[in-house]
């Protein structure tokens, strides 16, 4: 599969060969959703916290004597049927990340990158470099290239005055090709990589 290489002045630089064991494959729904499901289970704080009667100050006296009240028996003032008692069941501290394959992981990732390239939303960048890290001047380029909500993926690291220049542009985000995840692609319109991802993508999947 071949692909077009742009710039960022929205001019030709070339073509590019995809990998079809990368991004020729269908893409199947139910393994990006497992993919995405456990991303976002993984990022959860998981700090929700309630006191149970264990917890909660209060006397420890019984309340009133246990026969001859006609009223229920009752020890404690921390019980959760009371008003400032404990919670009974509350949320605790815990992890709520799932588990799932390496393999499956794996396999997601290349069919988020298959689903971009079958929809022509992915674009092939010959380099993020910039002389001048100006905002203004990388917002009208993007608007010339079609960019409006786009997850630009650079090589091992972005270049620093590219990445200063982008951040305040809505809806673009910039990762290095480490931080590639299956959940930042699909909740953009467009893809858009450099040769040096491309590259080491390529490389990583062989």
């Amino acid at each position: 599969m071949k692909a077009d290489v742009t710039t960022l002045d929205a001019k030709k630089a070339g073509t590019v060969e995809l990998s079809d064991d990368v991004f020729g494959l269908t893409p199947r729904a139910d393994i990006l959703q497992r993919m995405v499901r456990y991303q976002l289970a993984k990022r959860r704080s998981g700090t929700a916290h309630v006191k149970d009667r264990s917890e909660v100050n209060a006397t420890t006296a019984k309340m009133y004597r246990q026969k001859g009240t006609g009223r229920a028996r009752h020890g404690s003032k921390k019980a959760p049927i009371f008003r400032g008692g404990g919670k009974a069941f509350g949320p605790k501290p815990r992890s709520h990340a799932i588990d799932l394959p390496k393999k499956v992981r794996a396999l997601a990732l290349k069919h988020a990158l298959s689903s971009k390239a079958k929809t022509d939303t992915l674009v092939v960048l010959d380099s993020c470099d910039l002389k001048e890290a100006k905002t203004k001047e990388l917002k009208t380029r993007f608007a010339k290239l079609g960019f409006g909500s786009a997850l630009i993926v650079d090589g091992a690291s972005v270049h620093d005055g590219f990445a200063r220049a982008v951040r305040n542009i809505p809806q673009i985000d910039v990762l290095p090709v480490q931080g590639i995840n299956v959940y930042d692609i699909l909740r953009h319109e467009k893809l858009v990589l450099t040769k040096a991802a491309l590259e080491a993508l390529e490389a990583r999947f062989k």
